[in-house]
């Protein structure tokens, strides 16, 4: 991706401090009689939230869109979609959460998903590696560095690795693996974006580079023309923002799909795929992320961001102005504010009202759980 310098000091410029701002959070009463309850709030709460942030960060045009693949410069900036999927099945949307774009670097998660449900624990740690890398998402110094392991299956050369790794006897067969894999996820069959693919396809010689240098330290499981290749078909899916969060909800419910049924990935692929979100979902501002939100997400280029609250559901939102990171600017400050408002942040806690002198902070909101 190329890369633009930032002045955080200048109006409106997109910066680290994306998701610090104040006015996110919600009030301390409502955020702490979410925290802890194992569930979502009542339905009239969730839709609520959505119509509120759709109306709060509707104005926020901070950012720029992708502009390295020529297909995704065209976007319109002002879309703007969220939804939220529950483990049980009830899905909430609100804006231009039924568009279609391409899934981008989301699609690295379920991949990798996929690869570890085939593979196991053990050997994509060992071939594929989970530490973050601190460095940009298409970084070759980062490969170089750490003696041609890729490091981490959420940025570009982890990636690379992981779709090696795809079972299948021909490129064909493993990019029906692939496709079919994700659309599990979803829920419905998911199509390649015809454009965005021959877009990508001819501006992806990065990629391909970072292929054959993990080619050319053995790290690379298969051809890397091919496999970048199906690297670039796999981010060409297009999906809705409505997708993302039932994608993101089967991952919260132990791999079932909450709306199929179906068993997709088993819950310790889930708890293997979580973990590694939480240290580079996000790129090089994950960490940041991580101490704001507090829940493992998934950006990527085209203006997606999926997050995940185990036990509870997924959050997908869409908004194609991104910071200087590839991380859309609305995306990450209405999860951000999501996450006080319906109780996801996995690090907050309440006292217990057992404890000597304390009293429970207040009752969820009254309503049909969800």
């Amino acid at each position: 991706m190329e890369r633009t310098t930032h002045d955080p000091q200048a109006p409106g410029a997109p910066s680290l401090g994306v998701i610090h701002d104040p006015q996110d959070v919600v009030d301390t009463r409502t955020a702490q009689a979410a925290v802890s309850t194992g569930t979502l709030p009542p339905r009239a709460a969730v839709e609520a939230a959505l119509t509120a942030v759709l109306r709060r960060f509707r104005d926020d045009r901070r950012g720029q869109v992708a502009d390295y693949i020529p297909v995704l410069a065209a976007a319109d900036p002002d879309l703007f979609g969220v939804a939220v999927a529950h483990v049980g099945g009830t899905v909430h949307a609100a804006g231009d959460a039924d568009h279609r774009f391409s899934i981008q670097s989301i699609s690295k998660a379920f991949v990798f998903a996929l690869v570890d449900q085939e593979l196991g624990h053990e050997t994509v740690r060992r071939r594929i590696g989970v530490n973050s890398t601190g460095l940009p998402f298409n970084s070759v110094l980062a490969v170089e560095l750490n003696h041609g392991r890729p490091m981490n299956p959420l940025v570009n050369a982890g990636a690379l690795a992981t779709t090696a790794l795809v079972p299948g006897e021909t490129p064909e067969q493993r990019w029906e693996f692939v496709r079919r894999g994700l659309s599990r996820f979803a829920g419905r069959e998911l199509a390649l974006d015809a454009e965005v693919y021959a877009s990508e396809s001819a501006t992806n010689q990065r990629n391909e580079s970072i292929a054959r240098l993990l080619d050319s330290y053995g790290a690379l499981a298969r051809d890397p023309v091919t496999t970048t290749d199906l690297y670039t078909r796999q981010c060409s899916l297009a999906v809705s923002t409505r997708d993302l969060a039932v994608m993101g909800a089967t991952l919260a419910g132990g791999g079932v799909n909450p709306l199929t049924g179906e068993s997709v990935v088993s819950p310790e692929v889930c708890r293997d795929t979580l973990a590694a979100l939480a240290t580079a979902g996000l790129y090089e501002h994950s960490g940041d992320w991580l101490y704001e939100v507090g829940m493992p997400g998934k950006s990527g280029v085209s203006g997606g961001i999926v997050t995940v609250a185990p036990g509870k559901g997924g959050i997908a939102v869409f908004s194609p102005r991104l910071d200087d990171a590839g991380n859309s600017v609305r995306g990450q400050r209405v999860t951000h504010h999501l996450s006080g408002a319906l109780g996801l942040n996995l690090f907050a806690s309440t006292p217990h009202p057992a404890a000597p002198g304390q009293a429970a902070a207040g009752p969820v909101p009254s309503g049909p759980a969800e």
